[in-house]
């Protein structure tokens, strides 16, 4: 197993030489040479003093020394066991793998570097991995623009199906917090990337173009990443006409052109609807004043009734535009649906808006008549009414009845009486 090199050493030297090398202790580093490997089984000469074996899960280790291992290689190992069975160190390469990543995350915590990583599971808090026994968690408010999960509502589920989706990717993050005693600590991929993300701000203007992806569809607008940024398209920036759900317009990981409109310390304003034509360039020619124009009602506000003319425009009937009577309400007489007639009064390019009016095609908006069914409620109640004095004619009938009849009995009562009196007298 051992070879000699000098051959005129006597015994009493080699024990002599032996007598230098301390044995191994328990939770030591040691480092051998490697003199035989199978799979999940590597035997190591310790310095000649000792036989090493490391076996098992004990092989298995984040930086994957097994695949690269070769007869003779020089390996460091952690000791776990002084002697087994078979009278061999029982040696580990995963917890001297474990050691050496402590150092290594200590030491970039301490420096502030960056390090790699990869994600082995997910919840809905964030991301986890295992390195060799450390337990390194990501949370959700910790991930790059790219990689966050924007969902609707915040929605637990969506967001957990996002993240799920990133489990066993590569990930370059900072260490913001580490505890050896707990074997834990927190990583950031949003500080990693900071420095960085700073410099890429630098070198964006206002008015410049980038290509993108879309990282999220939410109710407000559209989100989309470049070059490790993030920036907002605004449900208002989406297109030139009224936009009332994004998700029409855009779907997670779409490519996407769009405008940097803002850019406020690390926030990102961008626009997608500025590069594409604006008809609104040509309504001044198109819808003159005093033209008659046709639409259909599409939405109500407050302040009136929106028609749409085309796909991107839409025209305005002010509430005082609607009818010659007081208008409060324009669903009192208008529904949405209804095709109209209107005359332009108004343009505004700049402002993107037309004025329309009803009251002036000639004829004004009338306002929707009651309900039939309010009208047959109130025949209902005459009906009922009418009823109510035929039942009653009965009982007034019935209770006269019983008055004359009584009145009667009476009447006959008294003359009996009046005859027993004279049939006394006259005997």
């Amino acid at each position: 197993m051992f070879k000699i090199i000098d051959d005129t050493l006597t015994m009493e030297d080699l024990l002599g030489q032996a007598e230098a090398f301390e044995k191994p202790q328990l939770g030591t580093v040691v480092s051998g040479e490697v003199i035989s490997l199978k799979k999940n089984h590597v035997v190591v000469d310790l310095n000649g003093v000792a036989v090493g074996i490391i076996s098992g899960a004990e092989t298995h280790d984040s930086a994957g020394t097994m695949n690269d291992l070769n007869v003779g290689d020089e390996v460091q190992a952690v000791v776990v066991e002084d002697e087994n069975d078979a009278g061999m160190v029982v040696l580990s390469l995963k917890k001297a793998s474990q050691a050496n990543a402590w150092d290594r995350f200590e030491k970039a915590y301490k420096d502030g570097e960056a390090s790699e990583v990869v994600v082995n599971e997910a919840n809905k808090g964030g991301l986890l991995l295992d390195i060799d026994g450390i337990k390194g968690f990501i949370p959700v408010s910790q991930l790059a623009p790219v990689h966050y999960p924007r969902v609707d509502g915040a929605d637990a589920s969506q967001i957990l199906t996002r993240l799920k989706k990133l489990v066993g990717q590569k990930f370059i993050v900072k260490v913001i917090n580490i505890d050896r005693s707990t074997g834990k600590m927190i990583l950031s991929e949003k500080a990693a990337i900071a420095d960085n993300s700073k410099e890429m701000l630098k070198d964006l203007n206002i008015g410049d173009t980038v290509t993108g992806s879309v990282s999220g569809v939410v109710k407000f607008g559209v989100f989309v990443t470049f070059n490790g940024l993030e920036g907002l398209v605004h449900i208002s920036e989406i297109a030139w006409g009224h936009v009332s759900n994004p998700h029409q317009y855009a779907k997670l990981g779409d490519p996407v052109d769009v405008q940097i409109i803002g850019i406020e310390k690390d926030k990102l304003s961008l626009s997608m609807k500025r590069l594409m034509p604006d008809p609104w360039e040509e309504i001044a020619n198109k819808y003159p004043i005093g033209q008659h124009v046709k639409g259909t009602v599409n939405r109500f506000s407050q302040f009136g009734a929106f028609i749409q003319l085309e796909d991107d425009i839409n025209g305005l009937i002010h509430l005082s535009e609607i009818s010659d009577q007081k208008v409060d309400d324009p669903k009192d007489f208008l529904s949405i649906g209804d095709d109209v007639e209107a005359v332009v009064i108004n343009i505004d390019r700049d402002e993107h808006r037309i004025g329309l009016s009803l009251k002036q095609v000639g004829g004004s908006s009338k306002k929707k008549e009651e309900a039939p069914a309010e009208e047959a409620e109130e025949e209902v109640a005459e009906e009922a009414a009418e009823e109510e004095v035929k039942e009653e004619k009965p009982k007034k009938k019935a209770v006269a009845k019983k008055k004359t009849t009584k009145k009667k009995e009476k009447e006959e009562e008294a003359e009996e009486k009046a005859e027993d009196s004279e049939k006394e007298e006259a005997e």
